[in-house]
């Protein structure tokens, strides 16, 4: 079944089910389509619904399909590699339990890596880093979300359009994606970073960990962007200062590339990876 609007194909079989996306994010320069949705009840059953969407694409001339991925990297994708078995936290992409046997017994392969690591806000507070540009940090006062969020959306396509895997999003679909959890934020845990004109530099987006409860004590630094050197340090300290001054004594840093990792731990002594994910890809 597909559905023209989105060019999605709904595949079954025997109890799973996936979706194909066919106009995903080019990988390697190749046509690429991506799988995303899973709901794979075994491993075997898995593996060969997504053998007959290798098939399925490689009549269509495809070359290339990536995932888990629900159609682009604004929505859902990843699986998980490796967990201590913690709960998942607010936003987290879900994997089920026979989800990576299936995916690799397809012969899909990783191509890229991401981590959550998590620390003791205490430890993640160090000397108050250089401002050398004079950035101005404030948090976000509350107001006017769809404002708010509109500026966000200005700022992210410019700043993760170098990205891997990069793909525009309408401001409408931007919204839709994030206005429904307005009721969840605190403004306290969101900051923006401006120019001494007021210029944007960057933006930090931060939660509380919803899914551990109401009296959560984590807190989640889900994504920055910044477009000034330093801007992105500043951001995160003024996240962690206030998360310990609010009463959060463990800090998230979610879904971070591998390659950012190795500057995230010298900047927090003491964190840990938890959880690690993969997005997985065939050349057809």
């Amino acid at each position: 079944m597909i559905n023209p609007t989105r060019e999605v194909e709904i595949l079954t079989h025997n109890g799973s089910s996936l979706e194909i996306f066919r106009d995903a994010p080019s990988w390697k320069e190749r046509k690429t389509a991506a799988f995303g949705r899973l709901n794979i009840t075994c491993a075997k059953n898995g593996a060969a619904l997504l053998q007959e969407a290798v098939e399925t694409l490689s009549r269509d001339e495809y070359e290339a399909i990536i995932g888990p991925m629900d159609g682009d990297t604004w929505h859902s994708y990843r699986t998980v590699v490796e967990s201590d078995g913690s709960p998942a936290f607010l936003m987290e992409p879900s994997s089920g339990p026979h989800d990576l046997n299936a995916i690799k017994a397809a012969g899909f392969a990783p191509i890229e890596y991401y981590v959550s690591m998590k620390v003791a806000t205490e430890k993640a507070i160090a000397q108050e880093p250089d401002n050398p540009e004079e950035l101005e940090i404030e948090p976000w006062d509350g107001q006017s979300p769809e404002t708010f969020f509109g500026e966000v959306y200005d700022f992210s396509v410019e700043g993760f359009s170098r990205n891997a895997f990069y793909k525009p999003i309408t401001r409408e679909a931007f919204l839709g994606l994030y206005m429904p959890y307005v009721s969840f934020l605190k403004r306290e845990l969101i900051f923006f970073a401006r120019t001494q004109d007021g210029a944007l530099a960057g933006f930090l987006f931060g939660v509380p960990d919803y899914a551990q409860g109401p009296e959560t004590k984590t807190a989640i630094l889900k994504s920055y962007a910044s477009s000034v050197r330093g801007a992105g340090h500043l951001l995160a300290d003024a996240f962690h200062r206030t998360a310990r001054a609010m009463g959060f004594d463990t800090c998230i840093h979610a879904l971070m590339h591998i390659d950012n990792v190795s500057a995230a731990r010298s900047a927090m002594p003491g964190a840990e990876v938890f959880r690690k994910y993969a997005l997985f890809g065939m050349e057809l």
